[in-house]
């Protein structure tokens, strides 16, 4: 397979996991419909450094501990705990925030502004699914891709960044310009369903963790 052909498979298997529902395309959701379109591109930056610092860990052979039982056991229990925040966060923002068509992240202080990136990156160390997509199709692939050194593994990883990047810019985008002519009472709803689901999300690996510890 050559630099071309790595590139484009890359792009085209990265959605299985960008356009599966979770964390990430739930904060996408939420964030763009407070923020505007550029939350989905800010998001996806924090995503795409987790996701590098995890391509370069497995180019030097971390997918022994990626698939260990008690690696996977932290994370179910830190991610899930994590997505409980973040669902409790959304759900309090939805049913307090007054929803009109001004909204926006305009004026707020820097950290604020920069908050998707951080949340990307966050949201994406604290995903078991995101950990178990890495260490099986991402670890094939990444070994694929190391046949051609490090221009293979940059043809690889470039071209799963542009899946991910195109599915959040498109959330983003449909989000951002909805909150204009739609009404405030389903942007509401909407986002109540999207902070119920991550709270779902995060109860069931908590539980799953807690199981897996007794």
């Amino acid at each position: 397979m050559n630099l071309l052909a790595i590139f484009l498979t890359a792009w085209v298997v990265g959605f299985t996991g960008a356009a599966t529902p979770g964390p990430i395309s739930t904060l996408v959701v939420t964030e763009s419909s407070r923020r505007g379109f550029w939350a989905g591109p800010l998001l996806t930056l924090g995503h795409a450094v987790a996701e590098l610092t995890l391509v370069v860990g497995l180019a030097l052979g971390l997918r022994q501990l990626l698939s260990s039982a008690r690696f996977a056991l932290a994370i179910a229990l830190v991610g899930g705990i994590f997505l409980l925040w973040m669902g409790l966060s959304t759900l309090r923002d939805a049913l307090r925030r007054p929803w009109d068509s001004g909204s926006s992240a305009k004026g707020q202080p820097y950290a604020q502004r920069w908050g998707p990136a951080f949340a990307g990156l966050g949201a994406s160390f604290t995903n078991p699914y995101w950990f178990l997509w890495w260490s099986t199709v991402g670890a094939s692939y990444v070994t694929l891709s190391l046949q051609h050194g490090t221009p293979g593994l940059a043809a690889f990883y470039s071209g799963h960044i542009l899946s991910d990047l195109s599915w959040n810019s498109l959330l983003a985008f449909l989000m951002a310009t909805g909150r204009r002519w739609l009404p405030g009472k389903f942007m509401r709803g909407f986002l109540t369903i999207a902070g119920l689901f991550l709270i779902g999300l995060g109860g069931y690996f908590v539980a799953l963790a807690i199981q897996r510890i007794r």
